[in-house]
């Protein structure tokens, strides 16, 4: 038998299967073929069409089976990955009432920072464990705001993932997961906060049903499995946004493990039990796929949005022609540090751990006689390394430590320059492992079908790729060149 997971990503929509005796992937693909489009009908905005993710989920579907010659009643269990703090509303029919305003918008900044004043710092960072900012709540007070004849005729309130849920099981639920990460859930009461929806004027009723992350969610519905070429039936029993899911995929569970990602954002991910919260809400506090309420397991997000965009924008202005590969072997031909040249990763909305703010991307110490463009790529990926290591000094002042690092391999991982760079500026050991997101959402799905007796027998068969130690003798260039970005940063946020 086998298990079946997809990862919703505001680049593409991936799928995974794994042969659940073995635990090896068989088949994995991904669509569409070129990066999915973001629309940005004003200057901050960031929406896509979710009936497009839903076509790009078949699409994918069809795919694995052919090319894993798999047949339909194979398949014993589905799991869900998804981009984090979307919006995505629906009416009576389930028929979307708008584009989703996915995670990297920043339109509702200021109204979460409103709400952080009114309904209480202290509050919010004790009940909420986070600033309301610019989550999911805040995106659909601004739609009530600016939007209320669609704001009327909402009838459930849903994150990416639940709306994908929807189209597999025709039911509108919902996690504790993801409530926490709309900033809909309060911690110390066990339940949704009613003073956060009091003060937004958003009705409790809007919010959908509540199901394990890990547990029987719904079952696949007869249109839906003709659609997919799946059989009906199959229980839906995995469901988790991108971040807490890359850490369940690296088998990152217990309290002071860590994992990261370095994508279209970059997140450093840290699991705790322990309920403290940053005083300036610069690194937000979810439920992780493990929170039970008699056991505490809360996943310490960094979320950096101007990591991999940054580098894909850089491949465009470049033409185009060169693949990610030949970047970097480009980026390995100038030394530690780019020859003075800094760059700054942040131009893909407000972010978070600079308290909201938007410095933008920008380039420093350019000099048009000795530079080229193999100095400009190596200072992007030492420019995003250095982004990781400042946010993670946020998340040592609150006692996490960040010694080791596991990761996928894949995005920027992939890349020697970036994570050297970043393994020896945190002095932290990275582990890159052969897994991702639509995998790791396969096995979630296994074991919460009971098709795996449990966590540990789901991950037997993860394998190691390779580790990364800090490197002694670029310690010295490499402190150099983050403290001129240290620098350029200060410079920029003044």
């Amino acid at each position: 038998m086998y298990s079946l997971g997809y990862d919703i990503g505001s680049s593409s929509v991936k799928g995974a299967v794994i042969n659940l005796e073995s635990g090896a992937t068989v088949a994995s693909d991904f669509f569409p073929r070129e990066e999915m489009t973001i629309s940005a009908p004003h200057p901050g905005w960031a929406e896509q069409d979710p009936e497009y993710w839903w076509q790009c989920v078949q699409q994918v579907t069809r795919a694995l089976l052919k090319s894993g010659r798999i047949a339909p009643g194979e398949i014993g269990s589905i799991g869900i990955s998804y981009q984090m703090h979307g919006l995505v509303i629906v009416d009576s029919n389930g028929k979307a009432l708008r584009p989703s305003i996915i995670w990297c918008d920043s339109r509702a900044v200021e109204i979460g920072e409103k709400a952080f004043r009114s309904i209480g710092e202290q509050y919010c960072l004790t009940h909420l464990l986070n600033s309301p900012g610019n989550f999911t709540a805040s995106k659909l007070r601004w739609v009530k705001e600016n939007e209320p004849e669609v704001y009327s005729r909402i009838a459930h309130v849903l994150l990416p993932g639940d709306f994908i849920a929807l189209r597999l099981t025709n039911e509108a639920t919902t996690t504790v997961t993801g409530l926490s990460e709309g900033i809909f859930w309060n911690f110390s009461e066990q339940g949704i906060d009613r003073r956060l929806l009091e003060t937004y004027g958003v009705d409790a009723g809007l919010l959908s049903r509540v199901v394990p992350a890990m547990g029987i969610q719904g079952n696949l519905t007869s249109d839906a499995a003709a659609l997919l070429g799946l059989r009906e039936g199959i229980p839906v029993s995995y469901r988790a946004g991108d971040q807490p899911n890359n850490a369940f995929s690296l088998n990152v569970l217990n309290p002071g493990e860590v994992a990261a990602t370095a994508g279209t954002s970059g997140v450093v991910y840290g699991v705790s039990d322990k309920t403290t919260s940053d005083p300036k809400s610069r690194v937000n506090l979810f439920a992780h796929v493990n929170h039970t309420m008699d056991r505490s397991r809360l996943g310490i997000l960094l979320c950096i949005n101007g990591t991999g965009i940054l580098f894909s924008w850089l491949r465009r202005l470049l033409g185009g022609s060169l693949s990610y590969e030949e970047l970097n072997k480009l980026a390995g031909q100038v030394a530690v540090g780019s020859e003075g040249v800094t760059i700054l990763p942040f131009g893909n909305g407000s972010e978070r751990m600079l308290e909201n703010r938007t410095p933008g991307a920008s380039i420093a110490g350019l000099d048009l006689v000795r530079h080229s463009n193999r100095h400009v790529v190596r200072a992007a990926q030492e420019g995003i390394a250095f982004a990781f290591q400042w946010g993670m000094g946020i998340m040592r002042s609150m006692g996490m430590s960040t010694d080791v690092i596991r990761a996928g391999h894949a995005n920027l991982f992939l890349s020697p320059i970036f994570r050297q760079t970043l393994a020896t500026i945190s002095g932290a050991r990275i582990e890159l492992y052969d897994t991702d997101g639509a995998a790791g959402a396969a096995r979630g799905a296994a074991v919460g079908s009971g098709a795996y007796a449990s966590v540990e027998d789901a991950f037997r068969a993860l394998k190691k790729i390779t580790t990364i130690e800090p490197k002694n003798e670029d310690r010295a260039g490499t402190e150099g060149a983050y403290q001129r970005w240290v620098t350029a940063l200060e410079k920029a946020l003044q």
